[in-house]
């Protein structure tokens, strides 16, 4: 399940990033309208966290320009609660409103029950080639195999070499991801990590088949 979060807070996207990928979502983020609207187009998450106050094009009009294409679910923040902000936003096409500040289980809460009315709350399985990963249960397949459990590190580096299958991603943007935007991840834990994922799914650790070293910039998983 992939969520877009659009705010220009870069403490408090990197920590609702991190909440969402601790509940087991796919955290994209953008920090002002423009890359928010060219993200949805190129993403097509499943869902929007949305902040009204974005330092070009405002929360308001980024929701106006994804509802007048999609019917992906909206959910808004601000840090104004009066009545007339939330009138706008829901009559601009947006499904819920979050006062900041707010607590990382209610913002939780209220993404599921966004995700249970458009009917997606249940993950699909994400896979690529031979490689399948079961979101709910935090395990993953390999050509069939019976599926082996993952620990929750190894989970979200794989959901993301997973979502970005045959891209190579840079050492920083997969650190943040695992460990999130403040986390205590760097290179060597990552090279660890990688390591310790290997053992689970490649049939030689040594000579990797799927997830594979770029040498200088990142990891590739290889369907």
């Amino acid at each position: 399940m992939k969520i877009l979060v659009v705010d220009d807070d870069m403490e408090l996207l990197g920590l609702i990033g991190f909440a969402l990928r601790q509940a087991g979502y796919l955290a994209i983020s953008a920090n002002d309208g423009g890359t928010a609207l060219a993200t949805f187009e190129r993403e097509q998450p499943d869902l929007v966290i949305l902040d009204v106050n974005l330092p070009d094009i405002n929360g308001f009009e980024v929701c106006r320009c994804i509802r007048a294409e999609s019917r992906t679910p909206i959910m808004m923040l601000t840090v104004r609660s009066g009545e007339e902000d939330q009138v706008r936003g829901l009559d601009g096409g947006a499904d819920d409103y979050l006062a900041k500040p707010f607590s990382p289980r209610t913002l939780l809460a209220r993404v599921r029950a966004l995700l249970r009315r458009a009917e997606i709350d249940r993950p699909a399985p994400l896979a690529a080639g031979d490689l399948a990963l079961d979101v709910e249960r935090q395990m993953v397949s390999v050509g069939g195999d019976a599926p082996v459990r993952l620990t929750s590190l190894e989970f979200r580096l794989i959901q993301y070499l997973l979502a970005n299958a045959g891209h190579t991603i840079p050492t920083e943007k997969l650190t943040t991801h695992v460990w999130g935007y403040r986390g205590v991840g760097d290179r060597q834990l990552l090279k660890q990590l990688v390591h310790r994922l290997r053992q689970k799914i490649e049939r030689n650790p040594a000579e990797p088949e799927y997830v594979v070293t770029v040498a200088g910039v990142g990891y590739m998983l290889q369907a």
